[in-house]
């Protein structure tokens, strides 16, 4: 499988930065009482700190706001999904467990105030390319309803659009089922690559600390913009 980003994006987003990392082998249950623990205290802990701050002072928040002007969006009608997972919060309205994987990503989410997504490798048709949406890009989300993904960052395999970093389709969602995955971090921009790859790598242990299997991590990013990923059926 190649993954690519469209060399016409970095036109838009010369800095931007996505980590990758690709799981094998992994069990994906209910959350484990330290994982759901842990994800219920950051949400009250950050809910406080909403109450002192701005959403643009959260450095994730203002760089993808900026990120989704560059390439064309309103970010105050589509938000990244990060922001859209911080003002739940400010709402306290507390995202509850799902399972591992979903829990998981949310918590990256939160704690990197960046959009993230994870998908089943076995749901995914043919090559990936990060590409800006079109006005004929979009699909059935996870939030219940058809999503236009005109001007916004999408993910495409050979058979469709599948993730963004607005929300993620239903076709190619994780399930207990899955045994092999992606999981896409949609980097702050302004964050250096070696930064980047050290966020990627810990998320990465961290997930496979829990849902067991094993993790390789990549950073695509201008001038590095495509690797292969062995996505065999062992």
């Amino acid at each position: 499988m190649r993954f690519d980003i469209e060399p016409t994006v970095f036109e838009r987003l010369p800095n931007l930065k996505l980590g990758i990392n690709h799981y094998t082998k992994i069990t994906v249950t209910e959350s484990p009482h330290m994982l759901k623990g842990r994800l219920q205290l950051f949400q009250e802990q950050l809910f406080f700190e909403l109450e002192q701050k701005e959403l643009t002072q959260f450095s994730g928040i203002k760089e993808w706001r900026d990120a989704w002007k560059k390439l064309g969006a309103d970010p105050n009608r589509y938000r990244p999904s990060a922001e859209a997972l911080f003002r739940r919060v400010k709402k306290q309205n507390y995202l509850m467990p799902f399972h591992s994987a979903v829990d998981l990503n949310t918590f990256f989410s939160l704690q990197y105030e960046i959009p993230a997504g994870i998908y089943d490798l076995h749901k995914i048709v043919g090559n990936i390319r990060l590409d800006r949406g079109s006005e004929e890009d979009g699909y059935d989300g996870l939030n219940g309803r058809f999503n236009s993904l005109q001007n916004i960052l999408v993910l495409k395999d050979d058979y469709s659009p599948f993730g963004s970093p607005f929300v993620d389709s239903v076709r190619t969602a994780v399930t207990e089922e899955t045994t092999d995955a992606l999981h896409i971090f949609f980097i702050r921009p302004l964050m250096e690559a070696e930064e980047a790859y050290k966020l990627t790598e810990a998320c990465g242990n961290m997930f496979t600390s829990i849902s067991g299997g094993d993790v390789t991590s990549y950073v695509l990013q201008k001038g590095q913009a495509a690797i292969e990923i062995d996505d065999s059926i062992e």
